[in-house]
């Protein structure tokens, strides 16, 4: 073997070496990433047409998400588009609505085929959240997905706020609309855009949860004064459930919220780490929820 021969097996055996370790690193970045992605909540939220007769399909004509951390809740990214159905006369010329979604603002959008790989790549293998998506939304976009031959991206886990709070904070707030939960913590109108309704969503995700949390640490002295009204009976501080008049039923039932031993005082540090535990705490409880939606 002639020095050029050795030349050209040791650079071969480099390059084989470094294609390895390129490999490996790939593939090591590849699962830290899906690690990553699969722990990240997305809320989304779809804006339709309404049937107004039998046989009428509803038509997607915004997509808004964003990304969160569930660690800080802290919005990691953000992605709204309109949409152009395919058939625009199903889209109203005017809206009742100050910011709603006309046959004019869809007109020069996208379809559903042009923005569907953004929309399967802001999904896909993440936690899902939203107000009544598995019902509405997740059913839209299944529909949408299967209209263009394409598989629908799919979640790790699903939080249906709809769900849990109906479950966990009750009807206290009236019904269980995203408007009017918005009302009951005074955080403005519910304005019907995509990006809006998910931002939205997701305050009053954390109110519910910081009110549930404060409920089950105070004294129970105190929490007997909160709900000294007539139109709540206070709850037992053996059981702490909270009852709720249901208005359709006019019937009382009661929503079990655990027991938890008061807390005989609340100073300002301990009020601090209280107040630290929320947002952890809110989302466990949220996340222990979301693996049923999926069975």
């Amino acid at each position: 073997m002639n020095n050029d021969d050795d030349y050209n097996v040791s650079e071969n055996l480099k390059t084989e070496q470094l294609l390895s370790q390129v490999t490996k690193y790939h593939m090591a970045t590849s699962h830290a990433h899906q690690e990553k992605t699969s722990t990240q909540i997305v809320f989304f939220d779809l804006e339709t047409t309404v049937p107004h007769k039998p046989g009428e399909r509803f038509w997607i004509l915004e997509f808004g998400a964003i990304v969160v951390c569930p660690q800080k809740l802290v919005e990691l990214e953000s992605y709204c588009t309109l949409i152009r159905p395919n058939d625009l006369s199903m889209v109203a010329t005017s809206s009742s609505r100050e910011d709603g979604i006309t046959r004019k603002a869809v007109k020069n959008a996208p379809c559903f085929e042009d923005v569907a790989d953004r929309i399967f790549s802001i999904l896909h293998g993440k936690i899902w959240a939203g107000h009544n998506i598995q019902r509405f939304d997740c059913v839209r976009l299944k529909e949408a997905f299967a209209e263009i031959g394409r598989p629908c991206p799919v979640p790790v886990a699903m939080i249906d706020s709809l769900g849990v709070l109906t479950e966990k904070f009750g009807r206290r707030a009236g019904n269980m609309k995203m408007a009017t939960l918005a009302n009951y913590f005074g955080l403005g109108q519910q304005k019907h855009r995509s990006l809006d309704d998910v931002r939205m969503n997701l305050e009053v995700l954390k109110h519910c949860a910081t009110v549930l949390f404060l409920e089950s640490s105070i004294p129970s002295a105190i929490q007997n004064k909160w709900y000294a009204t007539p139109s709540v009976t206070t709850r037992s501080r053996s059981t702490l459930k909270l009852p709720c008049r249901d208005q359709s039923t006019r019937k009382i039932s009661t929503i079990s919220l655990g027991c938890h031993k008061p807390v005989p005082y609340i100073t300002r540090g301990s009020l601090s780490k209280m107040t630290e535990k929320v947002r952890s705490i809110a989302i466990n409880s949220l996340l222990k929820h979301s693996h049923a939606l999926l069975r």
